[in-house]
């Protein structure tokens, strides 16, 4: 007999995972070293593409565990180091192409360089280009007016394309978010138990969605607002931020999994 999964996690990477200015895991050793003993999976859930957390996911030893990508608009394969196939991308950039002239003035990745990339997002060149190697979704900057934006969102959804406003960018996908990436794996694993962890705004459906969720905190953005599930303890805020706070959280999950004081809700 199959013995059952007994915890899968669901992680975001950048400032929860990894550390937000070093993108060091290494305060989180401890934790993947416990989850890997008691057989746990760990699926990364970002905003990276696949081309970015191919090596990462090799790094962390979580390679036989699927990653959620571009914010839940993709999934990389247990085990692929990349399978890039950039038709559904294209696509994209055609119907947004498409879209009348008199709203555009979206700058995607697709029509910056490399360097460009890495000017508007601070990272290094290389990791730029890996961050334009796209399959699902297209990031980029509204440079019109905000009543053009307005039209053009709306001439967008009309398209069939869905839009996600973050701190910086605009992302136009066919609309799969992390939560709906998640559901499906839940569905294939079928878990005693799962977590998920994160710290943005983008986060927010899948710390929701897990059976239980711990908020990262991010010095360097306001806090998230009060989620409903704190109101029963089935969210928490972890104490510190980064990799650190990722260690302690799930160090303790993992001692009550052990010794079976903490259980799926019902709900």
């Amino acid at each position: 007999m199959t013995r059952a999964l007994p915890l899968l996690v669901f992680s975001d990477l950048d400032g929860t995972l990894l550390d937000h200015e070093s993108y060091s895991f290494a305060p989180a050793r401890a934790a993947l070293a416990a989850l890997a003993e008691i057989g746990a999976g760990v699926v990364l859930a970002t905003s990276k593409t696949a081309a970015e957390v191919a090596p990462l996911r090799a790094a962390l030893g979580l390679a036989g565990w699927p990653a959620i990508v571009e914010n839940g608009a993709g999934l990389l394969a247990a085990g692929a180091e990349e399978g890039f196939d950039d038709s559904v991308y294209r696509a994209i950039r055609k119907t947004l192409r498409q879209l009348p002239q008199g709203f555009c003035a979206f700058d995607g990745f697709g029509d910056m360089s490399d360097a460009e990339v890495a000017r508007v997002t601070g990272l290094p060149r290389a990791q730029a280009a890996l961050a334009r190697r796209r399959e699902f979704s297209e990031p980029g900057r509204w440079t019109g007016t905000p009543a053009g934006l307005e039209k053009f969102l709306a001439s967008a959804g009309k398209a069939g394309l869905h839009a996600r406003r973050g701190g910086r960018f605009l992302t136009f996908s066919h609309g799969q978010t992390k939560a709906d990436q998640m559901a499906a794996l839940i569905a294939q694993y079928t878990p005693r138990m799962t977590l998920a962890l994160g710290d943005a705004p983008n986060d927010i459906e899948m710390l929701e969605a897990a059976d239980r969720g711990v908020i990262i905190p991010n010095p360097h953005s306001r806090p998230l607002p009060r989620l409903p599930g704190e109101d029963s303890g089935r969210v928490r805020r972890a104490e510190t931020p980064g990799p650190e706070g990722w260690n302690a959280a799930v160090l303790a999950l993992v001692q009550d999994v052990k010794h079976n004081k903490e259980a799926p809700s019902d709900g």
